[in-house]
């Protein structure tokens, strides 16, 4: 079997220099990687649809799979102009994987509320995610101190302005 990289006259985008390849650190830098070698392979595959497009009868699969992406190709080519952006939907798959994993055991939370609360749950615990922070770590510290937390500082528990109690020093005997 033919290795895909080794077709003749085939260039593949996922191939492109700083898109996985290459680790770019800047948006900027990202963008001009893109500018230099992908732009050209995305303008000569835009050519290639529209030459092709025409040959193809209307109600072809492979023609509106060609008119999907054409319809669309300003938010296709966004990432050539915005180094920001990822191409790959990777990160949001990741963040879905635990919702889809949970999802035939959250039908026994036992009433509404229960689901209510799983969600709430849900929530708090991603959004210590999102922070860095170890939601197992947050989640004991914040439950071990929260009936002596002040009512009007309770913004101080929440993930992202969190800071774990420092150890109780050990007192000399």
């Amino acid at each position: 079997m033919t290795d895909q990289h080794e077709l003749p006259g085939v260039r593949f985008l996922g191939d492109s220099p700083g898109d996985g390849q290459f680790p770019i650190q800047s948006a900027e830098q990202r963008r001009a990687v893109r500018q230099e070698l992908s732009a050209p392979l995305v303008a000569d595959l835009e050519r290639w649809l529209r030459e092709q497009r025409p040959k193809l009868s209307r109600g072809n699969d492979l023609a509106k799979a060609m008119d999907y992406l054409l319809k669309r190709w300003p938010a296709f080519t966004r990432f050539l102009d915005d180094g920001r952006v990822c191409l790959s939907n990777n990160a949001a798959e990741r963040a879905l994987r635990g919702i889809a994993l949970g999802r035939k055991s959250w039908l026994f939370a036992g009433s509404d509320r229960g689901g209510q609360r799983a969600a709430a749950m849900y929530s708090l615990i991603v959004t210590a995610k999102l922070n860095d922070v170890d939601p197992q770590a947050w989640l004991a510290d914040v439950l071990a101190r929260i009936a002596e937390h002040p009512a009007h500082g309770i913004d101080e528990l929440l993930p992202w302005n969190w800071q774990p109690r420092s150890a109780p020093e050990s007192q000399a005997a």
